[in-house]
């Protein structure tokens, strides 16, 4: 027992130092204004983000629910395929990761602005110009872009150790793709699912860089109010802790309901 303690001694300190510390620090700012008197004004205030708020979640969640989409019959096909080809296979799909997050980004702006490569693709045929840059569909595409491996690899880790004999027996009992899909691969994978969901909504929401980039000054994102208020003009960052206290509070009822839902269907397994 004591070994076990001291083993966790620098967990406890980390955790302490860049966890609880800097949380304590936010909650503080959120309740307090600049004069370090205790008010609610700064979460009252909040009401006027409201729309902000909901377009933060809205985006977030169909990225996720796009992400899962497609992250679901590759990382399928990827764990049925020999393990040589898994490794080549993971590489491929890892291999944008290892370019600097804002040049992927930059490089799909120079895709969709009015001048770029798809609208000159598209006058070929005599189509377009078409308005693809500064939309929440580009917000949306940027966030699947680069938050898709993200969904693929624990979708993949999971569904590696389903062992195909178990999906066999299914279709020998008669059951067909869809059901083998519903009654099997997704109870089976729900861990994965979750973790994936997990990996990708966070990230989505309190993204700032893509929303700047991609959706232009019309498609601001919960990420952007909170930059403006520690590095733009307004400097308030009283009102900037206030909206990342409801971030958190937002992920974390996320996070529960995720939660909720997956001993749900372990539960029906």
């Amino acid at each position: 027992m004591k070994r076990t303690r001291w083993t966790a001694g620098p967990y406890l300190v980390w955790m302490a130092a860049f966890i609880a510390a800097p949380l304590a620090i936010v909650i503080y700012f959120a309740f307090t204004d600049k004069q370090g008197r205790f008010t609610l004004a700064n979460l009252t205030s909040l009401g006027a983000y409201t729309t902000v708020f909901s377009r933060s979640i809205v985006l977030a969640a169909v990225a996720t629910v796009i992400c899962l989409a497609a992250a679901f019959p590759v990382s399928y096909l990827l764990s049925r395929m020999p393990p040589a080809r898994q490794r080549m296979m993971q590489m491929l799909i890892m291999l944008p990761m290892w370019m600097n997050f804002l040049l992927r980004t930059y490089a799909w702006m120079t895709l969709l602005e009015l001048n770029g490569l798809l609208n000159r693709f598209f006058s070929l045929f005599g189509l377009g110009p078409f308005q693809m840059i500064n939309t929440s569909g580009a917000v949306v595409l940027g966030m699947v872009y680069n938050y898709l491996p993200y969904m693929v690899l624990p979708l993949y880790t999971i569904m590696v150790k389903i062992d195909q004999s178990v999906i066999e027996a299914a279709q020998d009992l008669g059951a067909n793709t869809f059901q083998v899909v519903a009654r099997v691969l997704v109870p089976l994978s729900m861990p994965g699912i979750t973790t994936g969901i997990t990996m990708v909504f966070v990230p989505s929401i309190s993204t700032f860089i893509i929303s700047r980039m991609l959706g232009g000054g019309s498609n601001l994102l919960i990420g952007d109010l909170i930059e403006l208020q520690f590095l733009g003009n307004s400097y308030n960052y009283n009102l900037g802790s206030a909206m990342s206290l409801m971030l958190m509070v937002i992920v974390l009822l996320c996070m529960s309901f995720t939660t909720a839902d997956t001993e749900e269907m372990e539960a029906m397994v």
